[in-house]
This record gives C-alpha cells, sequence and structure tokens, in this order.
C-alpha cells in the first residue's frame, strides 16, 4: 500500500463557507416571496368556434370512423393486390409449362414425323430392290421397239409401271403428311397468337381496374375536403 498524508480540516473556513451558503439560499427564498407571480385575470371568452360541443364531437367521430374505413380499405387493397400478384404469378408459370408442352409436343411430332419418312424411304428402297431383282434376266427396251412384244416385255413393262405408281403414291402419302404438319404447325401457331392476345387483355383489364379503384379512392378522399368550409354560414 503507498504511503498517504492524513490533512485536518480548517473549522473557521468550513463555517465560513456554511454561512456565506446559508445566507445565499435565504437571499433567493426572499427574491422568490418578493417576486412571486400574482393571480391570472383573463376575460371570458367561447372558444372551439362557431360549432357547438355536440357538432364538434359528432364531426371528431365521424373523422375517426373514415379513417378505420380507409385502414380497413388500405388493408382490402393490399389484400387484392397481393392475390392478384400471386395469380399473375401463377399464371405466368402455366403459360411457361403449357409452351414447354407445346414445344415438346411438336419435337414429338417432328420425330415421328422423321421416323415415318425413314420408314416410307426404307419401303420404298426396299420395293425398289425387289422389283429390280425381279428385273434382272428381263431383257431392256431400247431405241428399237419390238413389233409384237412377247411376255417378259410385258412383265417388265408391268413392273415398271408398278414401280412408277408406288414412287407416286411413295410422294403422295409424303406430300400428304409434311401438308398435315405444316397445317398442325400453323394452327398451334394461331392457338398461340390467341393465347398471348388473351394474357395481354386480361393484363390491361387488371391494370384499368387498379388505376380505377385508386382515382375512386383518391376522389373519396378529397371529397370530404372540398364539401367541408370552416367559418362559411347557410
Amino acid at each position: 500500500v503507498s504511503p498517504y498524508v492524513l490533512v485536518t480540516p480548517n473549522e473557521t473556513r468550513r463555517k465560513q463557507l456554511q454561512q456565506i451558503a446559508q445566507k445565499e439560499l435565504d437571499d433567493l427564498e426572499r427574491w422568490k416571496e418578493e417576486h412571486r407571480p400574482g393571480p391570472i385575470t383573463l376575460v371570458p371568452q367561447r372558444l372551439g368556434g362557431k360549432e357547438s360541443e355536440a357538432q364538434a364531437r359528432q364531426k371528431q367521430q365521424m373523422m375517426l370512423m373514415q379513417s378505420k374505413y380507409q385502414q380497413k380499405h388500405k388493408r382490402e387493397e393490399y389484400v387484392k393486390a397481393k392475390k392478384a400478384a400471386e395469380e399473375a404469378e401463377i399464371l405466368k408459370k402455366k403459360a411457361i409449362q403449357r409452351e414447354k408442352a407445346q414445344r415438346l409436343e411438336v419435337k414429338k411430332r417432328q420425330e415421328e414425323m422423321q421416323r415415318r419418312e425413314m420408314f416410307l424411304e426404307d419401303q420404298n428402297y426396299k420395293t425398289n430392290e425387289l422389283l429390280n431383282r425381279l428385273d434382272v434376266g428381263l431383257p431392256k427396251s431400247d431405241s428399237c421397239q419390238i413389233a409384237n412384244p412377247g411376255p417378259e416385255s410385258t412383265a417388265w413393262t408391268r413392273s415398271h409401271a408398278y414401280k412408277e405408281a408406288l414412287r407416286e403414291s411413295e410422294n403422295r402419302r409424303v406430300e400428304e403428311m409434311k401438308q398435315e404438319q405444316r397445317r398442325k404447325a400453323e394452327l398451334m401457331e394461331f392457338k398461340q397468337k390467341q393465347e398471348e392476345e388473351a394474357r395481354t387483355r386480361a393484363h390491361q383489364n387488371e391494370q384499368r381496374r387498379v388505376n380505377n379503384a385508386f382515382l375512386d379512392r383518391l376522389q373519396k378522399k378529397t371529397q370530404p375536403n372540398n364539401s367541408y368550409q370552416p367559418g362559411c354560414t347557410g
């Protein structure tokens, strides 16, 4: 422990300071008593404007009810806007899923069309190969026409005509399938345009409804201020 020095207080100086402090406190109390404000006298007057107490209370009650109604209306509008946003998000997701399904369906149809075309080409190739094998050994017609064609020439003519008819039939079938695929693609594109227009109209109607509701609320807020004019007498 470090050493310390104990100083004895000066009693005389201490008493003098206490006397001076007591004198100042007495002077302060005496000054307060001398400068105490007197009673306030005011001229009686009627407060509250030109409205009576009942009218003021009725107006206050009406303003309170309007405030509660506006808060309730704001909550309802918030809930409606939130619900509309959720429904729009759901519709957007459904539209995306529908477009994906349509693209997948188109892809499947195209693959099916390609498989059919490949099958028809393979079938046509095999048929031509079979007919070519049947034609082996038969005499080929040249620029010199035989006056009396034999049975072999007649068989070759029939096989050649059959090959031509089969080729034309296959070509017609392929062309019809292409046209059908083209019609389906056009129909799907038309449906997609209709759905896009319907979504655009629905979005415009919803935006118009929200704008009209906002204008109605704004008009309701401005009507009480326009109808009430203080200081005017009937």
